[in-house]
Parts: structure tokens; sequence; C-alpha cells
């Protein structure tokens, strides 16, 4: 009750909505609850979080890559390998892995798979829940430009590579993973202020008001603006055919917009200290963990460029990526991403021990790159050069434009032990490494059964993940008690010469594998039928002439453990059963969208039909896109 000298309280129907008082509650609201959900994500994640702090993850993503001056004692198997007893599911499990399989289902064009849109879809629906609830929109729209202020954080949270959310999750939870949600909020943004600058509009030629009359309003087009530009030079075509400007506007529009905002309303300022405060970090992570090496440059082919990093031999997990400069032909300000294709030397199988990378011809950078390393390249000294053994193999052709699979042509073709560019010293030069970034969210160690799929320059992802496995299994004894016992390796090209790029690599990793208690098994799928003389003796391994169907590759490798197309030793059909009666899965896919969405799809379509028959069931994909 109100005290008598009080005056009378305002009727509801007749009190002004004061929005520079009501809407910033509706700001807390809004960060408190994408704080929430960010939290939750973090829990959920923390067992993965620990073992990748066990992995050597957080330090490898704080100081980065290093030369590893520690001697490691190669530990010899005695013949008997640890293996952990066989893992048993209860019924909640496999149903979480069915709702987690599930989550993985995507269609062409959208570029989000059934679990991403869902946290899309919740994103929307709180922000425009936000933006409607007891807000007078079309008298006062204020309410939609403070929400759009609200999500600077979140944009800038999830667009940082050095993310502390990325460093929260784990590996695997990398920049490139969580950069939906950047597009997704910045997209969310440019909403609200639509909505806020449209109805501002309206307003002013109902009332006959100028639009550009005063500072508010004119910074407040202007800031507008700038935003649209930011969005559209973001969509995916600009980024494909001119990312460097897609770069650049990014970078300078984001400036131009803070200082415009600021101008537009006094309330800008507090939500622009958060995006500040995590691109400082950004930058200061990287300045920690930049490292400037001696590399050579090996052009395999007009196609592709092997990269050898000197002196850096630790400070990465398999899977991971850096950011590369080289120094050459003035292009010092040119960063791009590659994939790390070897594991640390303490693991790897390859016997240089030091961090290689794959450059795919897609650009003028890697163009370029490529011209330099044959230009600059000479041949190796005859003491150093290695004896190469050549002799002819016999491969089947399966044509698939013929209506039967049945119908197999014998070919007989010459090969040899080393591709040229084996043969050649690389071409020297000065690089700058930043990283490493991203990671694999499955450690194969983990499961039983690992089938690895790759298309194109993917298998710089899948040959570094392979490398890993195999290393920690046979040079390791498996000391980390690994489970893995069967690998399905798969790789599509165009031609047999791409073959050539990694078959030195894939030689000495299916050598270590052969003598060993893994059984690894590798099919090469070529689309054109061209050089086939340059087809490298890759024990266990088989050629094909068609395009993979991934569907069908899973699941003849869970139906089938020992069938003569998959584990090709009778050592492995010997030791592996059936993965349907309850064994574990990993699978990795990497490379162009359509097969990273068609291995999505598949691992979706075999949980489906087994439902509760297999045990537990993980899929990472690495895309090769922008």
């Amino acid at each position: 009750m109100s005290a008598p000298d009080a005056p009378p309280p305002i009727p509801t129907e007749f009190q002004i909505y004061n929005s520079y008082v009501e809407d910033p509650k509706w700001q807390r609201k809004f960060t408190a609850i994408w704080a929430a959900a960010v939290g939750v994500a973090i829990i959920v994640t923390l067992p993965h979080l620990l073992k990748s702090i066990r992995n050597g993850f957080l330090r490898n993503s704080l100081m980065g890559i290093h030369e590893d001056w520690d001697k490691h004692y190669e530990r010899v198997s005695s013949g008997e390998d640890k293996k952990k007893s066989v893992k048993k599911y209860s019924k909640i499990d496999r149903l979480t892995t069915l709702l987690k399989s599930l989550s993985l289902w995507s269609v062409p064009y959208v570029g989000l798979d059934l679990g991403q849109v869902v946290l899309v879809v919740a994103y929307y629906a709180v922000l425009l829940c936000c933006i409607t609830i007891q807000a007078p929109l079309v008298d006062n729209p204020n309410r939609a430009g403070f929400l759009a202020l609200a999500q600077l954080p979140v944009v800038f949270l999830f667009a940082t590579k050095n993310s502390l959310l990325s460093l929260a999750l784990g590996s695997g939870y990398g920049w490139e993973k969580i950069n939906f949600l950047h597009r997704w909020s910045g997209r969310g943004m440019f909403l609200a202020a639509g909505i806020h600058g449209s109805l501002w509009i309206r307003n002013h030629l109902q009332y006959g008001l100028p639009i550009l009359g005063q500072q508010k309003e004119g910074s407040g087009v202007a800031s507008f603006s700038l935003l649209c530009v930011l969005v559209l030079s973001s969509l995916r075509p600009v980024r494909l055919w001119a990312y460097q400007v897609f770069f650049y506007v990014h970078v300078l529009g984001y400036v131009a917009f803070f200082i415009t905002v600021c101008y537009h309303t006094i309330y800008a300022s507090p939500w622009i200290f958060p995006p500040l405060a995590f691109y400082g970090l950004d930058l200061l992570l990287r300045m920690v963990r930049v490292r400037v090496k001696d590399a050579s440059l090996h052009a395999c082919d007009s196609q592709m460029t092997v990269i050898q990093v000197h002196d850096a031999n630790g400070g990465w997990t398999a899977g991971q990526h850096v950011r590369l400069r080289v120094f050459f032909n003035g292009r010092i300000f040119e960063s791009h991403p590659l994939t790390i294709l070897s594991a640390p030397s303490k693991t790897s199988c390859l016997s240089n021990g030091r961090l290689i990378l794959g450059a795919r011809v897609q650009g003028d950078w890697t163009r370029a790159l490529n011209k330099y390393a044959k230009s600059h390249s000479s041949p190796a000294p005859a003491a150093e050069v290695k004896a190469t053994k050549t002799e002819v193999i016999d491969i089947e052709v399966i044509d698939e434009k013929r209506k039967s699979l049945a119908t197999v042509d014998s070919e007989s073709v010459m090969v040899c032990d080393a591709p040229d560019w084996t043969l050649e010293t690389g071409a020297p030069v000065q690089v700058m490494v930043d990283g490493p970034y991203g990671g694999s969210t499955v450690d194969l160690g983990d499961f039983e059964n690992v089938f690895l799929v790759a298309g194109g320059s993917g298998i710089t992802f899948t040959l570094g993940m392979l490398d890993d496995i195999v290393g920690r299994c046979v040079k390791l004894a498996r000391q980390g008690g690994e489970r893995t016992r069967r690998i399905e390796f798969a790789w599509c090209i165009k031609s047999y010469a791409c073959m050539n790029w990694f078959s030195p690599m894939l030689l000495e990793i299916a050598r270590t594998a052969k003598a060993s208690s893994i059984d690894l098994h590798m099919s090469i799928f070529v689309t054109c039928l061209c050089n086939p003389e340059a087809v490298p003796n890759i024990p266990n391994c088989d050629v094909t002439i068609e395009r993979p169907i991934i569907h069908r590759l899973l699941h003849d490798f869970v139906s089938s453990a020992g069938s003569p197309e998959f584990g090709g030793s009778e050592k492995g059909k010997a030791k592996v059963s059936s993965i349907g009666s309850g064994g574990d899965l990993a699978v990795c896919a990497a490379g162009p969208e359509a097969m990273t969405r068609e291995a999505k799809n598949a691992i979706a379509r075999l949980t489906m039909s087994r439902r509760m028959q297999l045990g537990k069931v993980a899929c990472h994909t690495e895309l090769y896109s922008l």
C-alpha cells in the first residue's frame, strides 16, 4: 500500500515505455541464456577436455610447434600387445550413440547437419523472443537495436582462431568447427539491426521527419550500411572466388562499424569491449605460438606441393592444421591453412620425423608455390639417391559405367618404389608457422574398428590420423591402451598420378602395419582411367576404377570383417570379428562438401538400420572448402 502523500500510480495503459530502462534488461537476459548454453556445452565435453589435456592438446595449443630435444627410446614390442577388455554398452549408451549419429544427418546446399540446424534454430528462437516479448516494436523499435549490440560478443567469441571456447571444449572443436555459429550470429545481428533500422525509417516517413537530418540518424544509416557490406561480402561465392577481398573487407568493415555505432548510440561501448578482448587474446596467442623455420618445397607434379618443415617434430596432435606463410617471390603477407599430414616424430611411422604439409594447387598462391618448387629444386646427390625397384603387377579395373560390377578387367602395369619428386632436394625457403589449430574429436585408439575416407587433398587429414594410430599401436606398442585392431583406409582421386603425392608415406605406414597385429587395408578409387603406369606398389592395397559410394563401403566394412575385400591379410581375418555384434566404430572423413556430407549420412543410415546392434560409433569430418 502506497504512502498517504505519494502520488497515485499511473495505470498500465497510460504508462510510456522507457526503452532505455527496459531494453538493456533483455540484453542481459539474452546474454545470460547464450552464456548458460556455452557453460552446459563445456560441462558436457569436460571428459573430452580432460583427455585432451592428458594428450598434450592444451600445452600444444598454448605453446605451438617446436623441436623436441628429448631423445625418445623406441619401445620394442614383445609380441604381446596390451588389450583392453571388450567394453559392454547399456541401452542408454547405445541410444545416445543413435541420437548423436542422427544429428549428423545433412541435406545438400544447406551446409549444416541436423545438430547444427537445431543449434541455429534455438539461437534465433531465443533472439526473436528477446526482441518481441513485451516490446512495442512498431512505435519504439529500440529493443531490436539493443539486441543487435548484445550479439557482438557472440559473433567474436565464435570467430577468433584462438578462442577461449575452443580451448575449453578440447581437441577437435577448433575455430573451423564452431565458425558456423559466427556466421549465423552475424546474420542474426544483421536481422536485428534491420528490424531496428527499417521500423525507425518507417516512423520517420510516417511523421514526415528527415531520415538523414541529425548525427544519430546519419550514423545509424552508416552503421547498417556497413553491416550490409559485411554480410554480402561474407557470402560463400565471394569467399570462394575472392577470399582476399572478403578478408580485408571483413577486418576494415568491423573497425569502421565499431566507430560509427559508437557515434550512433552511447549504449554501444559496453558491448564493444568483450569483442576487443577476444580479438586481443587471439593476437597474443598468435604471437606466442608463431615460429619461423627453414623448409623445403617438393613439387610432386603440377597439382601438389609437399612442404617439409625442418627442426619441427613436436607440438601438435594428429589431424591438426597450421596457418603457413612462405617467404617467396614477395608473397610474405599471404597466410594459408594447411593440414599436417604426419604425426609427431615420437609416434610417427615415417622416417624423416619432420612436420609435413601438402598444398593442392587451387588458386594463385598455391600455383605460384608449385612453380617456385619446380624451378628451384635440384636432383639429389648420386650417393643419396636410393635404388628404385620396378616390377610388373596386375590391377583390377572395374568400369562403373557397365551395368554389372562383376565385370572386371585385368591390366598389367609397371610400378616403382619411389616417385621422382622424392629423388630431388627440395627448394629451400623460410616459412612462418602459426598453430596448431583444430584436430579430431575422435581418439581412434578408443575404437577397435577405424574407417578413414578422403577425397583428393583430404588425404592430408586422414594420412596424419593413420600415421598416428599405427604408430601408437606398433611403434609405441599400445602403451596408451589402444584398442584398434582393424583399419580401412579409402582414398578417392581423379587419376593414377595423384597416388605419387603421398605414396612414400603410405608405403612406410603399410609396411609398419604389415608385421603387426593391425589389420590395415587400403582402397584407392580412381575416377579417370589415365597414367596407369603411376600405380605404386603398396602392401594390402586395392586400386579400383570407380567413384566410391561411402554408404556401401561402410556397410561392407561393418558387415564382413573377414571378407576378401576388407581385411586382406589372413592374420587379420583370423583375429577380427564382425562389428555388428557390438564392436566400436570410428569414422573420419575429409575432403569436399559432398563427400563429408555423404559420410555423415552414411553413419546416420547405418545406426538407424542396425539400431541397438552396434557399440560406440563416432564420426569426425574435415571440410576442405571455404
